[in-house]
């Protein structure tokens, strides 16, 4: 792997008592901002060779959005255990698609903004937040290990 496309799922509807938390759908504000994501990947000539997902409805929601603007995608991976994932988890996840060019992940926080600081500080818990809908694309120098990435492009709605 050599490009890694990190993007928080897009603002959800509150979520209601008795309700699961996967259920939650994007708001309206939320569609815009998966689809301006979207926008600005295909604006950066950003083409993932894979798409790996949190079953979650919001962050389906949000991939879905999001690849319309990029035309012929890869199909989305679900994978469940991106949903409420620490860094290492979502690290071991990665090492599993390696032999990729390039990933994207849909996830939530603290997961995702806890990777982003862990791939290029070297640590997770200096980590500067994720807005909804936010984007960040990592350069890889070598092997998906903690410091070894470059924080190429930073974007929020």
């Amino acid at each position: 792997m050599l490009e890694l496309i990190l993007l928080r799922h897009a603002e959800a509807l509150p979520a209601t008592a008795g309700d699961d938390d996967r259920q939650r759908r994007l708001s309206g504000h939320g569609e815009q901002e998966a689809r301006a994501a979207g926008k600005w990947l295909a604006s950066h000539g950003a083409r993932p060779h894979r798409v790996l997902c949190s079953p979650a409805e919001r962050a389906r929601a949000t991939a879905t959005l999001a690849l319309e603007a990029l035309g012929d995608t890869p199909e989305l991976n679900l994978a469940d255990e991106i949903y409420d994932a620490t860094p290492g988890e979502l690290l071991a996840l990665l090492d599993q698609h390696h032999d990729v060019g390039t990933v994207m992940l849909v996830g939530h926080n603290p997961g995702i903004e806890r990777l982003v600081a862990l791939l290029v500080e070297g640590r997770s818990d200096d980590f500067r937040g994720m807005p909804p809908g936010g984007l960040a694309v990592l350069h890889l120098n070598g092997a998906l290990e903690p410091g070894n990435a470059r924080l190429d492009a930073f974007w929020s709605p």
